[in-house]
């Protein structure tokens, strides 16, 4: 908002005068009650839990819930598979929770992955937000963890959610684009949400795009509470760790799945679980005191926020197993309910104001997509512990009570059901106390939106930065106000001057002095403040943080697309294939067209694929194996040097047999004594070399060298 040469500012006269004078534009409620707070709940005190007489919460969560029938709004696109989870040992000293006691106890769960933005019929493969929720059928009841793969999330408090949401879905007058957030809706909505910015970095990062679902962390975002069975209370923060390691695809490969198989991370679970392949996860735990929490430099009921694992290491102590895909889609990955109001006794909640408006609005949510309160009576969702009350009645009830009392207390049904009488059997809420003046607002614990996102930003590897870059100019490059674009690159510049400089260049721009004051205007309608001088961090730079630093060399379950063609010499496919499939990869022979080519040897070897139905971004890496007539054929396909071409640009290893290097002569790719991945089979150089590199993942080092972006 420019000043003009009389000292005024034309803009921001004009937005005030437009709040105070115009009447007929004020936001209101739907029965024309003026609101003069759309941000913050009502709660209990700035950090206190959110009171259930805010109307005009419920008025407008009751909305948006009912907005989309019978889809879910957000998480339509998703995938389950049922499972096991089992403890490691006894939790006794945290938790009275039953499951997590025995470890000789295995608990069934149903987990659903998801994509937040997109409709059912959307791309797996689009850059966004996953959901990671595990629905636990234990002993005590339903318990449901409903996470994402970030462990943070965009806004602070509940009351936003329904604007995010609108933000980022398709615009309301064109319904345009479909599963992205590269738009001017949502660019505008975060550009004036400094809050969003830890979160931007993350949806930015290659942590947006995952290879599968098998390859992708968990987490449950809020935190919550322990309670043991002498009442004691601990604070948690849940994780899900991959034992495959975490892996991503590069952007421009994504892009390019989506064309092929935009099924494609459903399509992986499935396959790897029938082929015995079960995807594993290790819960694991951040357990810490009230007194810890006051001591940190950030606010634990913040949900931008993490507590970084050098202040609180995550203890693992359980495994999660996915070992069956569900016999009916629609009957259980489509009509499973999750809600993280489901829990059992020794698991509570905190006063995250983003998690107590999630507890108000999900139950409504099921009855808009599922068409009845008895949702739970689904056998997807029904509880395996028996279930006793009287609740009767309903669209589609599937039980059938017996007898006339259907009300509490009563003596013709014997007055059961009774209350769990016996200390410790009835779930009681712990004692918090709760002594705050009711009101709207924010507490200013919460007023501090950078650190943690230039903590993130720090703690990436070269590569990982770069990827950030790229993703942060490709979105903001395709938004059509270059209003927005500044507004947003002056969030950067409060989380790194190097980064926003970057983004800046990519998009012909200036990087701006500080905030806009849309955003200041917006903020401080929180903080009256703000913005604030924040405390200065316990950590600067967390490994823990980056994928890169974190990933697990092996070639399980990894997929190498073997080209051949007639003439192909079976003891150079051998050489490679056999030690690939001992390490559990799956060669795939991929040809000129279905059916089979004849090997040197004279054996015919059946081909599955072609090179019309296969891309290189559906697999891992690459081998070409010997044989002159083979590298004839594939030297004269086209498609085999763009093949080539891309698994090189996306920095994927590559194997060539004795003379199949040849092809390398048709490709753009100069081999050279760095070689950058590229195996050739030599008289002192084996293949087998090349399980080795492909365990990897992949070699970044090319882009640096190539300057161009996967």
């Amino acid at each position: 908002m420019a000043i003009d040469k009389n000292g005024r500012n034309p803009k921001k006269e004009q937005m005030d005068a437009h709040l105070v004078n115009n009447n007929m534009t004020n936001m209101t409620t739907n029965q024309g009650l003026n609101i003069h707070d759309n941000n913050n709940s009502l709660k209990a005190g700035k950090r206190g839990p959110t009171l259930l007489e805010d109307f005009i919460l419920r008025e407008k969560i009751f909305h948006f819930d009912h907005e989309r029938i019978p889809e879910r709004i957000v998480h339509a696109r998703g995938s389950g598979a049922h499972g096991v989870f089992q403890v490691y040992e006894s939790l006794e000293k945290y938790t009275k929770a039953d499951f997590l006691q025995n470890p000789a106890k295995e608990t069934p769960v149903f987990v659903r992955f998801s994509t937040v933005a997109g409709s059912k019929g959307s791309t797996d493969m689009a850059r966004d937000v996953r959901g990671f929720a595990v629905k636990f059928y234990t002993d005590e009841g339903i318990y449901d963890l409903v996470g994402n793969n970030i462990p943070v999330f965009f806004i602070q408090d509940a009351m936003n959610f329904p604007d995010l949401v609108h933000a980022v879905k398709p615009e309301a007058d064109n319904e345009i684009p479909q599963a992205a957030s590269a738009h001017d809706t949502f660019w505008d909505f975060v550009s004036l949400m400094p809050e969003s910015a830890h979160m931007m970095m993350w949806a930015m990062s290659d942590r947006a795009i995952p290879k599968n679902y098998r390859t992708m962390e968990g987490f449950g975002v809020h935190t919550f509470r322990l309670i043991n069975k002498q009442n004691e209370s601990h604070f948690v923060k849940f994780h899900w760790k991959p034992l495959l390691g975490m892996q991503s695809v590069a952007w421009n490969e994504a892009q390019k799945i989506s064309g092929f198989d935009p099924d494609f991370h459903r399509r992986d679970l499935w396959e790897n679980i029938e082929a015995g392949n079960y995807p594993e996860w290790e819960l694991g735990l951040q357990i810490f005191t009230q007194e810890q929490a006051d001591s940190f430099s950030f606010d634990v009921l913040d949900p931008t926020k993490i507590i970084p694992e050098e202040l609180i290491p995550v203890q693992r102590v359980g495994k999660l197993t996915l070992n069956r895909n569900p016999d009916n889609f629609f009957a259980e990955t489509e009509q499973v309910a999750f809600h993280p109001g489901h829990i059992v006794p020794g698991i509570e909640f905190s006063s995250d104001p983003l998690l107590q408006g999630r507890l108000f609005s999900y139950t409504d949510t099921q009855l808009s997509r599922l068409g009845s309160t008895n949702f739970h009576e689904l056998p997807i969702n029904r509880s395996v512990a028996p279930v006793h009350n009287n609740q009767r009645d309903g669209h589609m009830r599937h039980d059938i009570a017996k007898g006339k009392a259907n009300y509490f207390p009563n003596s013709m049904g014997g007055g059961c059901p009774f209350h769990a009488m016996i200390q410790g059997q009835g779930f009681d809420s712990f004692p918090e106390e709760t002594t705050e003046t009711k009101v709207r607002g924010r507490s200013d614990s919460f007023a501090d939106h950078f650190t943690q996102a230039t903590l993130f930003y720090n703690s990436q590897s070269e590569p990982e930065k770069s990827h950030i870059v790229s993703a942060f100019s490709f979105e903001l490059g395709k938004i059509n106000l270059v209003e927005v674009r500044k507004r947003y690159l002056g969030i950067l510049s409060q989380v790194n001057k190097d980064l926003a400089k970057q983004v800046a260049d990519n998009l012909g721009l200036e990087v701006p002095n500080g905030l806009a004051e849309e955003t200041l205007f917006y903020a401080k309608q929180n903080h009256a403040d703000y913005p604030i001088t924040p405390n200065k961090p316990e950590v600067e730079k967390s490994e823990a943080l980056s994928m890169e630093f974190n990933k697990v060399e092996s070639i399980k379950t990894k997929k190498v697309a073997v080209l051949v063609a007639d003439g192909v010499c079976e003891e150079s496919l051998e050489k490679l294939t056999i030690p690939l499939e001992e390490g559990g990869a799956t060669p795939v022979l991929i040809g000129p067209k279905v059916g089979s080519v004849k090997s040197k040897q004279g054996n015919i070897l059946a081909i599955e694929h072609s090179f019309l139905t296969e891309s290189s971004v559906l697999y891992d890496a690459l081998f070409i194996p010997s044989g002159d007539g083979s590298i004839k054929v594939l030297s004269a396909e086209p498609d085999v040097f763009q093949f080539v071409n891309e698994v090189y640009r996306h920095c994927k290893p590559m194997a060539f047999g004795a003379g199949a290097e040849e092809i390398l002569s048709h490709t753009y790719i100069k081999k050279n004594d760095d070689d950058w991945g590229i195996l050739v089979e030599t008289a002192d150089q084996h293949l087998d070399e090349f399980v080795k590199t492909v365990a990897k993942h992949r070699i970044w080092a090319r882009e640096c060298f190539r300057k161009v972006p996967a």
